[in-house]
């Protein structure tokens, strides 16, 4: 069973600002859709036969050595609010907690390996890691990947590849998706023909939480779209061309603005550094788009006493359902804005150095 009050205080594996490229990639994400051989997928499958495959898989889950340590939890049992909270630590999908049908999780306690059962597919294995640690997070999931095809009889053909119930995700299964911020490009109005250029190579620009979501926060999530024809190695190194690529851009957009808009830069770092400071009410939007300058500011050196793991464990903290869990009780938004506004004033008292905030240049 997944303890939420430990849940919400203990803080995300990916969420430790560290690793290659951490100042401007929060999380590198692989997932794995896998489908039981002589099972019919979900959305085609009766209710008793999605619920056997649910056991199945629980149970094979539980002699895996490398899920020893796990939550393990009925995702329909849940109340909405806790569905809602594993979506806000990015252990879920959206369409996951939405779902009518019998549908579990099995979560590692660093949360870098989560198990969605009877997702779009039987399995959705995801493995995510703080940082540009692709190969990393790699490791960590093809060594689940391989207990459990140990085990169980996946659905491979050895024309196609692994069978899943959404032909993009025929092949490999694998979907590599990579949280990146870029806000220099959306200042430089340079993002639009950035993500363009993306797309027509093949990858996917999704929101914050995945597909479907908006962008907040200036967080932009990078992913291939296909994976017929292609290793899992091949999907890996095209990402990280790309990304490589968007660090450039991003990079070079920075120094412009710092060449021919410092004073403004830095305005509206301190502007979003004091309203945080001092806020009384608080939507998750603007405190998204508040925090974005303020990481911007901590990775140019503007702001040196706050770390971007706090600042990274804050962003999920103040999201609606991890509210309301940390306080113990459901609100409506408007309450939330309040409390919400509490909670990022005292966080950023507890990181805050003894040396007052000063400016790069000072």
């Amino acid at each position: 069973m997944i303890d939420f009050e430990k849940l919400i205080v203990h803080p995300s594996g990916w969420l430790d600002g560290t690793g290659p490229e951490a100042n401007m990639i929060l999380s590198s994400r692989l997932r794995l859709a896998r489908n039981i051989k002589g099972h019919a997928f979900v959305h085609h499958a009766k209710p008793e036969a999605v619920s056997e495959t649910y056991q199945q898989i629980m149970n094979t889950a539980a002699e895996c050595p490398s899920l020893k340590r796990v939550f393990t939890a009925d995702v329909g049992e849940m109340a909405p609010l806790d569905r809602r909270l594993l979506v806000e630590r990015h252990l879920i999908s959206p369409d996951f907690e939405r779902a009518q049908w019998k549908r579990g999780a099995v979560i590692t306690e660093d949360e870098k390996i989560a198990i969605m059962i009877n997702e779009e597919d039987h399995l959705r294995l995801q493995s995510i890691v703080s940082g540009f640690q692709m190969e990393e997070g790699w490791e960590a999931l093809n060594k689940v990947d391989n207990e459990l095809s140990a085990r169980l009889h996946f659905a491979f053909s050895e024309k196609y590849g692994y069978l899943t119930a959404c032909p993009t995700n025929v092949g490999t299964g694998m979907r590599v998706s990579v949280l990146i911020h870029l806000p220099a490009l959306v200042l430089t109005k340079a993002i639009d023909e950035t993500l363009k250029g993306i797309t027509q190579i093949g990858l996917s620009v999704r929101g914050f939480y995945g597909e479907g979501t908006e962008v907040l926060g200036n967080l932009f999530q990078i992913s291939n779209y296909a994976t017929l024809g292609k290793t899992e190695h091949e999907v890996i190194e095209t990402i990280r061309k790309v990304m490589l690529q968007l660090i450039g851009f991003e990079s070079r957009a920075c120094e412009t603005l710092l060449k021919e808009a410092k004073t403004q830069i830095e305005d509206k770092i301190w502007r979003a550094y004091g309203i945080l400071n001092n806020a009384r009410l608080l939507t998750s939007n603007e405190f998204m788009s508040l925090s974005s300058a303020l990481r911007l500011g901590i990775s140019i050196g503007i702001i040196n006493n706050i770390d971007l793991k706090s600042l990274n464990q804050l962003m999920i903290l103040v999201q609606p359902a991890h509210i309301q869990k940390y306080l113990k009780h459901e609100m409506e938004s408007s309450e939330r804005d309040f409390f919400r506004a509490n909670v990022v004033r005292e966080h950023l008292i507890k990181t805050r150095k003894k040396a007052s905030p000063r400016r790069k240049d000072d």
